[in-house]
């Protein structure tokens, strides 16, 4: 025990290993003659006592619970399904298609419009009114609309 706790081992872990090591003992002694028990069993503890420091600084998280994981990792994956990827996929690929059936113009309106900007800095960089702007939104807005009903 005073060898353990010399280094480093707590109380609990120290019992372990002494308890472990006496069943090793017995396990040995089955199979053959132990001429210093006393020294086999100071190798053994020290050797399991390595050996539990190799394994916990290999897989640090390994001892602690799932509760305790569940706080620093997360347990279940936060990536959408491979379903939900594909769903998103097919629709997108279904936008698609109706914006390339609109005039250009009226797509790159409509897709500086979904990236932020406003009607006023598109009508200034597209040299057209306001209005104009609206209407381009409005008809790319109604073909998208028109392709989801149409399902």
């Amino acid at each position: 025990m005073k060898l353990l706790r010399r280094r480093g081992r707590s109380q609990e872990d120290a019992e372990d290993l002494i308890q472990e090591a006496f069943l090793r003992l017995t396990e040995y002694c089955r199979a053959g003659e132990v001429h210093n028990e006393v020294g086999f069993l100071q190798r053994t503890v020290i050797n399991l006592s390595i050996d539990r420091h190799r394994a916990a600084s290999r897989h640090p998280i390994a001892g602690q619970s799932v509760e305790e994981l569940a706080e620093v990792l997360p347990l279940v994956d936060a990536a959408p399904a491979p379903d939900d990827v594909l769903g998103v996929q097919q629709r997108l690929n279904e936008v698609r298609s109706v914006l390339g059936a609109i005039s250009p113009r009226t797509r790159d309106i409509y897709l500086a419009c979904r990236a932020g900007y406003r009607y006023e800095e598109l009508a200034a960089a597209f040299g057209v009114s306001v209005s104009t702007i609206e209407k381009s939104v409005a008809r790319a807005v109604v073909a998208i609309m028109e392709m989801r009903d149409s399902k």
